[in-house]
């Protein structure tokens, strides 16, 4: 076991890992040999890869790289936890199985540090885009899931490709605004789950906000997206919540 610090916890999201980007593979290594190992838990709020097929593609080299990482903080008494994002929802029991981590469903709400936090990936709360919420209901669906994964894992591929081409190509010529996060669903969300403060990625909008629910405000940390040559975390400790840089 590790000498980690059981009350400290990271949140990391949006690293989108792929052979093609082995600056921001590299900054991931570091960070998992370094500032993790003094952590209680590491948790990942979705999207650490750029894709994931299904977890018949465990043996790809690539992927097995990733797993073997993580398990091997895992194995160091790190808590790991994982939450699904839009573009690696296909993550599924084998795949924590051999990387040493805990699913977590989407929203979760958990004690850190003494608040009331809800955990979410953040692309439900997109509210304003209302092409893309269809389409995340359809994706989401078990029927599709299970009839998805039924198909050739070469066939997959080549469909997620396509859609993540498409998917790009619309995010060029959308309003950036219904591309974050609605507020008025977010007020939702926290008085939905009792919660007092809210953990998120997918928008990219690194940040904390201010939120008015029942006359308390509640703090919304938005984790950032990683590059080759910086990401980010958020660690929350004895003595607070705060961005770790990463480069």
């Amino acid at each position: 076991m590790s000498g980690s610090n059981d009350s400290s916890a990271l949140f990391i999201s949006d690293l989108h890992l792929s052979p093609h980007a082995a600056g921001t593979v590299h900054l991931f290594f570091d960070f998992l040999a370094g500032p993790t190992r003094n952590a209680g838990s590491l948790t990942i709020l979705g999207d650490l890869f750029d894709y994931w097929a299904g977890d018949d593609d465990l043996n790809d080299p690539f992927n097995a790289r990733i797993v073997a990482a993580l398990r091997n903080l895992s194995d160091s008494g790190v808590r790991l936890e994982f939450m699904a994002g839009n573009r690696d929802f296909l993550i599924g029991e084998a795949f924590a199985a051999a990387a040493g981590l805990t699913l977590l469903p989407d929203p979760v709400v958990r004690d850190i540090g003494g608040i009331k936090t809800l955990l979410t990936h953040g692309d439900a709360l997109c509210t304003d885009d209302a092409d893309y919420q269809r389409f995340r209901a359809q994706v989401r669906a078990p029927a599709w899931r299970t009839t998805f994964l039924a198909r050739p894992l070469a066939e997959r591929k080549r469909e997620i490709e396509a859609l993540r081409a498409r998917s790009e190509a619309e995010k060029k010529i959308k309003p950036m605004a219904i591309m974050d996060v609605n507020t008025t669903a977010v007020v939702a969300a926290l008085t939905e789950q009792g919660a007092q403060a809210m953990i998120h990625g997918h928008t990219h909008r690194q940040g904390c906000h201010a939120h008015a629910v029942a006359g308390v405000s509640c703090p919304r940390w938005v984790l950032g997206d990683w590059h080759a040559d910086r990401g980010n975390a958020l660690l929350c400790d004895s003595t607070g919540w705060h961005w770790l840089a990463l480069a």
